[in-house]
């Protein structure tokens, strides 16, 4: 992968993806949400990776969407002409920023973020469609839209609401009130704290590497049906985890665990 704004970086089975625009606190502009779901693409291509890590160069995790970024979408909003046609435009917009993101739920494997610094406005949207979410003792979340006059509208509200329980999520949305990485373990949106982000990549790397050692189809479909689960009924999600694993319980993996399984109860 090329593209300036993202570092990928390959560790056998394990990738770390890294927001990479420090001197503007990782900042997402138009560029960097357009290459992010082409780098999640690349990586989803090799076979070999079974777990993604989402970091963020320099000082901090990502400081939220670009101005640049915002002010190009006001600005399809009030172009000149019919009206009900620039807010149409408006809305695919939205909706293909939104889709950058959901590339993160889509991928099959899972994704871990790594947050350290500031984790402001679409940095929370980033990190709500991870799997697993670490943090430094001292990061700092924000759901800053409100601020801006807006409402948070790629992923925030509709996803991190299963994560921290709704009336969380409703204080933090209406309030904009920055909470440290203490707190967001607290609130259980995150994983775990650590003092530094020396350790907290250390100990994410050894999470990671314990996830890429498990059978890679059973961790896929761990994935698959926890967001399957997520939205649909416990009968329905019941029905599509054994249909699913009537084939995956045909699996080599499954068949040598079992196996070995036999032998050491023999």
């Amino acid at each position: 992968m090329s593209h300036e704004s993202l570092r990928l970086d390959v560790e056998g089975p394990v990738a770390w993806l890294r927001l990479n625009r420090p001197q503007r606190a990782n900042a997402i502009d138009l560029a960097l949400w357009t290459a992010l779901p082409q780098a999640l693409e690349e990586i989803g291509r090799q076979a070999a990776v079974r777990v993604v890590v989402l970091a963020g160069e320099g000082r901090h995790f990502c400081g939220g969407a670009d101005l640049s970024l915002l002010a190009s979408l006001a600005g399809v909003g009030r172009a000149d002409g019919c009206q009900a046609e620039a807010r149409d435009r408006l809305r695919g917009e939205i909706l293909r920023l939104q889709r950058a993101f959901s590339a993160l739920e889509a991928l099959p494997v899972p994704v871990i973020a790594a947050v350290h610094g500031a984790c402001i406005g679409a940095g929370v949207d980033l990190i709500a469609a991870c799997d697993l979410r670490y943090a430094t003792a001292d990061a700092r979340f924000c759901i800053k839209e409100v601020d801006l006059g807006i409402a948070a509208d790629v992923g925030t509200l509709q996803r991190l609401g299963h994560v921290v329980g709704l009336p969380v999520l409703a204080e933090l949305a209406f309030t904009a009130e920055t909470i440290s990485g203490e707190r967001a373990q607290e609130l259980r949106l995150v994983n775990g704290i650590y003092a530094t982000q020396e350790a907290l990549y250390e100990g994410v790397a050894a999470l990671a590497q314990r996830i890429a050692a498990k059978p890679a189809l059973a961790v896929r479909g761990i994935k698959h049906n926890l967001l399957y689960a997520r939205e649909h009924s416990v009968a329905d999600a019941l029905e599509h985890i054994a249909v699913w694993n009537a084939s995956a319980l045909q699996s080599a993996d499954c068949e040598r665990l079992l196996a070995e399984a036999g032998r050491r109860g023999s």
